[in-house]
């Protein structure tokens, strides 16, 4: 059993065509998923990812999706709650090419340039979390929940942002 979650992979070992993984964190690893995410709980987390490898033209495509139950607390209520994600993901590998041979032509930031693979592996664990922690909220709170200030002696909201210094004046 180990502790990370942590699946790799040697790109001289896959086979050509496409190959199926099935992730799903245990126990151990949902503890160690909460410290790298830095959220409270993780409940849950797994994750299905297809490879599609060319080796003649050494692209590596890999595709899933990521599905976790992970334990928050609002920023408006101070509430635990928990919150189900899901999230697609598509990142195409050129096992060929070197850091240097993609990025020496920094001028065009708009071409899309593939996934670089280094020192010949890819980590599907990597892969996953990565993937959920691009779409984790910076502030989570609960469906519904709205932010509402609080008027200190019912005075209407200005629009000034120099009100406050005028009540200081009198």
């Amino acid at each position: 059993m180990q502790r990370e979650f942590s699946y790799p992979l040697k790109i001289d070992e896959l086979g050509q065509g496409e190959q199926s993984y099935n992730l799903t964190a245990d126990k151990e690893q949902l503890e160690w998923l909460k410290e790298i995410l830095q959220v409270p709980a993780v409940n849950s987390f797994a994750a299905d990812i297809k490879l599609n490898f060319q080796k003649k033209k050494g692209i590596l495509d890999v595709q899933g999706q990521v599905r976790a139950n992970l334990g928050l607390i609002s920023v408006i209520t101070l509430e635990k709650f928990n919150k189900d994600y899901q999230t697609d993901f598509s990142i195409l590998y050129d096992t060929n090419a070197k850091y240097e041979d993609i990025y020496q032509d920094d001028d065009d930031i708009e071409i899309d340039v593939p996934d670089i693979v280094i020192n010949g592996k890819i980590d599907l664990g990597d892969i996953a979390i990565e993937q959920l922690a691009l779409i984790l909220e910076d502030h989570p709170r609960q469906v519904g929940e709205e932010f509402n200030a609080i008027i200190e002696n019912n005075e209407p909201i200005r629009h000034n942002p120099f009100a406050v210094l005028e009540k200081l004046k009198k």
